[in-house]
């Protein structure tokens, strides 16, 4: 049974909190590490559990920690825990820069440890489901809106909510990246509120984001098209929806959607698919098989160095926008 602990108790500290109490069969929880005592008794009060004075005192009772701080605070814990050879569970974004996850990869090449990075989409079973589907898309556009909520305010809007769709492309396009463009505007916090960002891959792949978080509505949703299909991915609702084309092959029943692409130019057969979604809590999953990983020795399923790329390439649309920024300040 796998000791492990938690670092910060706030909101999303308390979710992986009771989550890991629930997955007695893989984790023994022993206690967790905040220094504010307001979190600390709220926890205390909630789950009845240990708080340790220090991260080294949790450090020297556990097998491995689940980091749920401010991003500010990642890389302190993380590499702390990494050179007392624990494994790392570490809530994305993996650091606050590039250069501190770098150095994360070579602490936990070092410790010989896992390392598995919180991009909780990749556990969404809507996306789960629609893996099978992708075949080399081509364009993908994506919508990741969220109502004001200041506990976010604390990184650029890139971090906080597009970075979850570009680990979800980047797991999907197994390509170079040629181009990045981006433009983006700060509303009501020192960092942009909304941003689009346009991802050019070396083979022909254009991916389109945008990302808010002063919008009216909540959407999370994902379309990626592809010869003949297009891929909806609902990550909110939890729904895929998928159109496929193909060939018609031999006389098609009355009921039957044709295509008619020209003459001397076959038919095309259209299928609708809405799959059934099976409900699961994808941070429970996450955790889970972050557990499995170090079990079974394998690498986890989303590992550091997807972490690592993906704030790489947050950082880069990130330069983008200070570019832009300094151009309009320039120019006025």
């Amino acid at each position: 049974m796998l000791k492990i602990g938690v670092l910060g108790a706030g909101h999303l500290g308390k979710i992986h909190i009771r989550l890991l109490l629930e997955l007695k069969d893989e984790f023994e929880f022993v206690g967790f590490y905040d220094p504010s005592d307001d979190n600390a008794a709220d926890a205390i009060e909630k789950f009845g559990i240990q708080r340790y004075e220090t991260i080294q005192d949790l450090l020297n009772v556990v097998d491995c920690v689940d980091i749920v701080t401010p991003t500010l605070a990642h890389y302190d814990c993380a590499s702390q825990a990494l050179r007392n050879s624990k494994h790392v569970f570490i809530e994305k974004p993996v650091t606050q820069t590039v250069d501190e996850a770098r150095s994360l990869m070579e602490l936990a090449r070092e410790a010989d440890v896992k390392v598995q990075v919180g991009h909780v989409e990749r556990f969404n079973p809507a996306f789960q489901s629609a893996i099978p589907y992708f075949n080399k898309p081509m364009f993908i556009e994506t919508h990741r809106l969220a109502q004001f909520n200041p506990r976010g305010t604390d990184v650029p809007v890139v971090l906080d909510l597009m970075i979850h769709d570009l680990d979800i492309i980047l797991s999907v396009v197994k390509s170079g990246i040629k181009r990045i463009s981006a433009s983006g505007v700060s509303v009501v916090s020192d960092t942009p509120d909304i941003t689009n960002a346009r991802i050019e891959f070396d083979n022909g792949c254009v991916a389109n984001l945008t990302a808010s978080r002063i919008s009216m509505k909540n959407m999370r949703k994902s379309r990626f098209f592809q010869k003949d299909a297009y891929i909806s991915v609902d990550f909110l609702t939890k729904e895929l929806e998928v159109v496929r084309m193909e060939d018609v092959q031999g006389e098609p029943s009355p009921f039957d959607i044709i295509f008619e692409l020209g003459e001397g130019k076959p038919s095309k057969k259209i299928y609708f698919d809405k799959p059934d979604i099976e409900e699961t809590n994808a941070i429970k999953e996450e955790l889970r098989t972050f557990a499995e990983s170090i079990k079974n020795d394998t690498t986890p399923l989303v590992s550091l160095d997807d972490g690592y790329r993906a704030l790489d390439v947050a950082q880069k649309i990130l330069d983008k926008l200070n570019m832009s920024t300094a151009v309009i300040s320039d120019n006025i």
